[in-house]
């Protein structure tokens, strides 16, 4: 994979939108999850272009991690591995016993740990995503938490994800003069 950093030179021409597609090309594996992170990041972003390291949104706050994960999740309910995840999970629950009665209950039952063991796969996948952008130099990440801020996760810290002043040029919604933020974490769908 080619190690591409996110800057301009004086001598090189200014970094536009196909640009940053191609160093996503270079620089990740999976350069369209990537890309989805990244323009994720950027519309729940504040004027600084830094989001996390707790998103609200429906009146409850959630690690950025966790709530990107979830924000994506979507995408692949329909996908053969999902549904056979979905399948695994009911067998597992009737074979222990804990699979009620009630077909509905049951529904709500077997997707909520289908979410669960989702998002434990998600988180890691986000990271290695977010990892890409911050060696691209999309992104810059460190840990905001409980004691110090730290460029190292533990300690109760929690990520915090900031864009590059090219990336937030080129990502953020543009919002009329005068007009506050939204609050972190608020998207307009």
């Amino acid at each position: 994979m080619l190690q591409t950093r996110f800057t301009t030179e004086s001598d090189a021409r200014p970094l536009d939108m196909p640009g940053l597609v191609e160093l996503l090309s270079q620089s990740s594996s999976r350069p369209r999850y990537a890309y989805m992170i990244l323009d994720l990041i950027a519309k729940i972003a504040g004027p600084n272009g830094s989001a996390g390291p707790l998103v609200v949104h429906g009146g409850s706050a959630t690690p950025i991690r966790e709530w990107l994960c979830d924000a994506l999740a979507p995408m692949g309910s329909s996908y053969p591995r999902r549904l056979a995840l979905a399948a695994r999970v009911r067998e597992e629950m009737e074979t222990a016993g804990i699979l009620p009665q009630d077909p509905v209950e049951a529904e709500r039952i077997v997707d909520v740990e289908v979410r669960e063991r989702v998002r434990a796969s998600g988180k890691t996948n986000v990271s290695r995503a977010v990892s890409d952008l911050v060696r691209a130099g999309i992104l810059r990440r460190h840990y905001q938490g409980y004691r110090v801020d730290h460029h190292n996760r533990g300690a109760q810290r929690q990520a915090v994800y900031t864009l590059s002043p090219l990336a937030q040029k080129l990502l953020q919604v543009n919002r009329p003069a005068g007009m506050a933020s939204p609050r972190q974490g608020s998207l307009g769908f």
